[in-house]
């Protein structure tokens, strides 16, 4: 009997004979991938499972829709209510000194920098963005699009220079002007622009740094010619707020569930899929279409835009649910600003500390427990003690702020809601490690320096660290414990 493997080269021959029959009968694979079926009649529990995801997905950007048409009501560049800057559509509005604690426009504020704000629609007006020469000061133009992911790298970090560059969106087509130093394209036409410029704690700093602020502008693309141009922020004219003897204290309400759906289509035209992204674009839109003709349909979206509100996107608000864990019972945020296709982390942000920048400029440590795993409240006192060299390694500055349950300040006498970097008085113990007191009261006049005075509520503490080291970069850095002291 002949050997098994010398028969193979014969079946080889033979099948390869059959092979062109093969091909011939082969079909080229469908061009494009069919998608769902419209005028199909769609159940209940099949569109409240999209329906949740539509909400989860959409909330960042709805929130954005809101944020933007809020903003850009603004007469004229300048502050709302004397608390938050605004700015009609194409120019930016700048703070020239630290937030305020009545700003409710965005949870988790710092102070630590001064802040502008300004929205664009840059596929029908492209923005000149001017940056004057801030030195050595840390500084950061953070530009988001409309899915809240940063564009561009515009700051400190990247070595960035003094001068003019132009904004524009997905569709401008255009050369560079002379005299721009570069393009910053975004993905999306709706997009914001939030810049932070550090700022010492001190009377000193805060006169210095007021030429540097009045030469930071966005403005549109026609009125560039080439000068520098400069704004008084400090003299400009406030801006009445109509709503604010409404204001309840917390974050203003961006997104509304019952009107989600109503605003939803409107995101699924602005925001083009990114990659992968096309098969849920047809679920949502089979859903859109399928509501607009059915009002029990679009009833059951409402109500289920309702409950996703309070079971999906309010967990959101405790950190445990933010970012991954960072020691100590911190969380550490997660693919802060350049988030991509993850919805978890985009999404939490959104809810609990929107407009974060990115790793590399920026990490988040956040908590609401101490080492016990206890809930913090203000009406206790507690220790944050980093050991001698253990202050979070950063080339830019860092920063320790107590929160109140809102993700927001809550007034006090000495006017002071974080520590660190920009404070020149702070005390070491003897060993060279730095102790943070957190409490209602007092730990003592020798130790006031070190105090942040706490509201007798649950409150959460939050680390940042601008222009992080590779210690903060890479996680072998960890947060400090926090200790109940009474």
């Amino acid at each position: 009997m002949p050997h098994p493997l010398k028969l193979l080269p014969i079946a080889v021959l033979s099948l390869s004979i059959g092979v062109p029959l093969l091909h011939a009968a082969e079909q080229s694979p469908v061009a494009q991938v069919t998608q769902p079926a419209t005028g199909v009649v769609i159940h209940p529990e099949y569109a409240k499972a999209i329906a949740r995801m539509a909400y989860l997905w959409g909330w960042p950007m709805v929130n954005m829709l809101n944020r933007n048409d809020t903003i850009t009501k603004a007469p004229h560049p300048g502050l709302l209510g004397g608390i938050l800057p605004v700015a009609p559509r194409g120019q930016l509005g700048m703070l020239h000194d630290y937030i305020t604690p009545a700003e409710t426009f965005v949870t988790c504020p710092n102070q630590d920098v001064v802040y502008g704000l300004g929205f664009f629609s840059l596929d029908e007006e492209p923005v000149i963005v001017q940056v004057p020469d801030f030195g050595d000061r840390f500084w950061v133009y953070s530009i988001y699009d409309q899915r809240t992911d940063q564009v561009g790298e515009l700051g400190k970090p990247y070595g960035s220079k003094p001068g003019f560059y132009l904004l524009v969106g997905p569709n401008w087509k255009g050369e560079k002007p002379e005299g721009v130093e570069a393009i910053i394209r975004s993905p999306t036409a709706l997009t914001n622009a939030i810049p932070r410029i550090f700022m010492d704690d001190t009377a000193e700093d805060r006169a210095a740094i007021q030429e540097k602020l009045n030469q930071i502008a966005f403005y549109p693309l026609k009125d560039f010619d080439g000068k520098m141009k400069s704004i008084d922020w400090k003299n400009t004219p406030d801006i009445p707020n109509p709503n604010a003897a409404k204001a309840s204290g917390g974050e203003t309400k961006w997104v509304i569930p019952e009107k989600f759906f109503d605003q939803f289509p409107k995101v699924l035209e602005m925001v083009p899929p990114l990659p992968g992204e096309e098969a849920l674009y047809g679920q949502f839109r089979l859903l859109m279409d399928a509501a607009a003709k059915d009002p029990e349909l679009k009833k059951l979206l409402v109500q289920t835009a309702v409950e996703s509100e309070k079971e999906i996107i309010k967990p959101f608000f405790e950190w445990k649910h933010n970012g991954r864990p960072a020691g100590n019972g911190w969380n550490r945020s997660t693919n802060n600003a350049q988030f991509g296709i993850d919805y978890f982390n985009r999404t939490g942000t959104a809810k609990s500390n929107m407009f974060d920048n990115r790793p590399t400029e920026t990490q988040y440590f956040y908590t609401d427990f101490d080492k016990t795993g206890a809930p913090l409240n203000g009406a206790h006192s507690y220790e944050v003690t980093f050991a001698a060299g253990q202050e979070p390694p950063v080339n830019g500055f860092w920063s320790l702020t107590l929160y109140n349950e809102k993700h927001l300040f809550s007034t006090n006498k000495l006017n002071r809601y974080s520590l660190g970097t920009k404070n020149k008085d702070l005390k070491r113990n003897a060993d060279g490690s730095l102790t943070i007191h957190i409490g209602p009261t007092s730990p003592g006049k020798d130790q006031e320096s070190n105090w942040l005075p706490s509201p007798k509520e649950p409150i959460s503490l939050y680390i940042r660290s601008y222009w992080g080291k590779e210690p903060i970069l890479d996680g072998s850095w960890q947060p400090p414990v926090i200790k109940k002291i009474k």
